[in-house]
This record gives C-alpha cells, structure tokens and sequence, in this order.
C-alpha cells in the first residue's frame, strides 16, 4: 500500500467512525474503532515514528480486553488532540511500580522516552502473561532479555559488573532451563526478584549474604534445612557476618553440578580459604596427595565433615564424632577397626605441642635425609676431585689405560 492508498484509508476511517462510531454517543471510543486507523501498516505520526499496532497480536495481548482508552484515557474526541500523553502504567500495576521505584534498575534509569517496563515487557500493545511462551519474560526468556543488558560488554564496563549473561548460561541452573527445557529451573528473577531488584549490600535484597540460604532455599529447602543444623548456619544466624553461605562455596552465577570432577577437586581449596591450616595438614596426608595428582576416588573435606550439616568433633551428631568415626570412614573402606580410626588425618608434623611424637620424627627424618643426600653429595664431589687428579697424573691416558 503506497502512501495516497494509506491517505484514502485512514480519511474514509475518520468519515466512518465521524458518522458512526462516535456520532452514536457511547462517550467512548472501541479498540476496533482505533484500529481502524492504527492497524493499518505503515502508519506514522508527524515525527516519522510508527504508530502501527497489529490487530492480531493486540487481540491476544493481556491489554485487548480493557481496550485503548484504559491506558489512553486522554483521548476524548475524534479524530484526538496531539500530543498523546505517555501512558503511566502504575495506574493499574500500583504495587509494581512502587517496587521498581526502589530499584537498582530505577537508579540508572537514563532514557526518560523509553519506560523502563517496556525494556523487559516489550511492546505495549502485545504484551501477554508471564506464562505465555512468546513473553520476553516468560521462564525460557527471562536470562536472554534480562542478557540484553547484563551481557552488554559496554553495560558491564560502565557499571563495573561481571558479564553473568555468560556465567548463567554455562551453569548448570542454566543448562537445566536452556538445554532441558526445566521451567522450575532458577532464572535471574528467582533470585533477584522481578521488580524489586535490590544491591546485594541492601539488607533486603534476597541476594544480601545473610539472605542468600533462604533464597537458595526456595528449591534447595532439604539442604536448607541442614546447613541451617551445621556449623556455618549456626554462625551465621549467631550474626557472623563472614560466615560461609551457598555462595561461598557455590558461587553465585557460575554454579556447577556437583558430581563434576572439576568440582570435586576444588573443593578442598575452596575449604582451605578459609581453613587454611586444616588444608595444609589435609595435603600432607595420602588423600591429599591423592587428590594433588587428580584422582577423584578419594576423600575430601565434604566426604568426612559433610557438604551442609557441618558439626565440632565434640557434638554428638557429627560425623567425625568419636563414637560415629568407624561409620565415616567406613563409607569408603568398608567395616573398619576402632584402631583404624584412631588415625589423625589433620596431624601436624609442625606442631610440637600437640604432636611431639610426629614433631620429632619428621625433624629426624629430615635430618638423615640432609645426612644422606649430604654425604654422597660429597662422596660424588671427592670422587670427581680424584678422578681429574688420576687424570692428569696419566696425562690423559687414563681411560686407555684402564681399558687396556
């Protein structure tokens, strides 16, 4: 349709609905009435700018059934007055908007002509429910739209913020959503929320340290459950602000299976950043050495202590409490000895005070050690001096010789 066919349409549409649709006085003007001039491709205002809304996409959107003068309630006569007001949509999503005006995303806000919900929401007039697979912020949507910006290199550059576009996407939260089509899978609203999104230092944020494990618990509510039971949980409810929480160990965007082996064989360093001793005993020990060479099959922190309801030697119900030590190390060597558990996995052969025994005999050992590798280091030493002198005495011949 050239620009005079368009003339002919809309000037016949303003004849029809002068004489029809708004000469019967309903005082309102029906969504078919506005189509008749804004459904009709290729129309733009005096600015050049599209105001085209397809009838079939605006008939299945969530907005259809209020129809336009809902939102464009400045528009009282035909044809309507321009400018058109922006449309405020906090007139019906009150409790949205108040959310959002809370926000980080209000905070950076910039572009007063593009409105912010629009940015996640897309087009006004083709917006369906969350629960409609064509929303921008439908389950399998969600990380792709909100990617828009936080897998902008520029984005992340200007506000100082790692490209978790990329991380979630390669984790396993990710690869459940993507990959296996899990809508239960957690997307970036199940742990930052949809409108309310807050800094992680903002005590409210769900992502604020000491809120992480109930955030987490939402899916993860057994594991939940015991962290809350162990040691670390038990810290942090106690107000210790540097207590480890889910991601900690986890991390926060770049989360992996548990069973891989690349997690497996970090998890002693990621224990050892904060128990930097016990690591260092821990290394010392046939597991660790173990472990230092990629071995999988071994014990590690997690396998003694557990992942979650980490408990002190001293409580009865931790695994590594005397009484329960032969059912732990049993996991991996089967029915096992009282005499076989007796054996300290975290002895410090530097620590002569609670050690003596092992203090000693490691400097011993050490000292023959230097003694053996000392004496033939010299007997090599003596013995090249007396071969050179043999061999000047000889004038050289004393290989021929010796062969002779």
């Amino acid at each position: 349709m050239n620009a005079w066919q368009r003339c002919v349409v809309v000037s016949v549409a303003i004849l029809v609905l002068s004489s029809v649709g708004w000469a019967q006085g309903s005082g309102s003007l029906s969504s078919s009435s506005c189509l008749a001039c804004h459904g009709q491709e290729g129309v733009k205002d005096s600015k050049g700018h599209s105001i085209y809304v397809d009838p079939k996409e605006f008939s299945s959107s969530v907005h259809a059934a209020l129809g336009c003068q809902t939102c464009h309630s400045d528009v009282t006569e035909f044809p309507h007055k321009l400018p058109v007001k922006k449309v405020a949509c906090s007139t019906c999503h009150a409790t949205e908007e108040s959310d959002f005006q809370v926000s980080v995303h209000h905070l950076v806000m910039k572009s007063a002509s593009s409105p912010a919900c629009l940015n996640c929401h897309g087009n006004p007039h083709t917006i369906v429910s969350v629960h409609d697979s064509r929303s921008p912020v439908y389950a399998l949507n969600l990380p792709r739209t909100c990617g828009k910006c936080h897998g902008n290199p520029e984005v992340a550059k200007e506000y100082g913020l790692p490209n978790v576009y990329s991380m979630y996407i390669d984790s396993i939260h990710g690869f459940a959503l993507t990959r296996d089509g899990l809508l239960v899978a957690a997307t970036c609203t199940s742990c930052h929320g949809a409108h309310k999104i807050l800094a992680p230092n903002n005590p409210h944020s769900p992502v604020y340290r000491k809120n992480i494990p109930a955030t987490c618990g939402a899916c993860h509510a057994g594991i939940e459950a015991k962290y809350l039971l162990g040691a670390h949980g038990k810290a942090l409810k106690a107000g210790v602000s540097d207590a480890p929480v889910c991601t900690s160990c986890h991390t926060a965007h770049s989360i992996v299976s548990v069973r891989t082996a690349s997690f497996q064989l970090k998890t002693t360093a990621k224990c050892g950043s904060c128990h930097a001793e016990r690591a260092a005993t821990y290394h010392d020990t046939f597991h660790g050495q173990v472990t230092a060479l990629g071995f999988v099959v071994t014990a590690r922190c997690w396998n003694c202590h557990r992942p979650h309801e980490i408990l002190p030697a001293s409580d009865p119900q931790s695994s590594i409490a005397p009484d329960n030590l032969q059912k732990t190390c049993g996991q991996c060597h089967g029915k096992v000895s009282k005499s076989f558990v007796s054996y300290d996995p975290h002895a410090n052969p530097h620590d002569s005070t609670h050690y003596p025994g092992l203090y000693y005999t490691a400097r011993f050992m050490n000292f023959l050690m230097l003694a053996v590798f000392g004496f033939f280091g010299l007997h090599t030493i003596l013995w090249f001096i007396r071969s050179m002198v043999e061999r000047r005495k000889s004038g050289g011949k004393g290989e021929e010789s010796a062969s002779d």
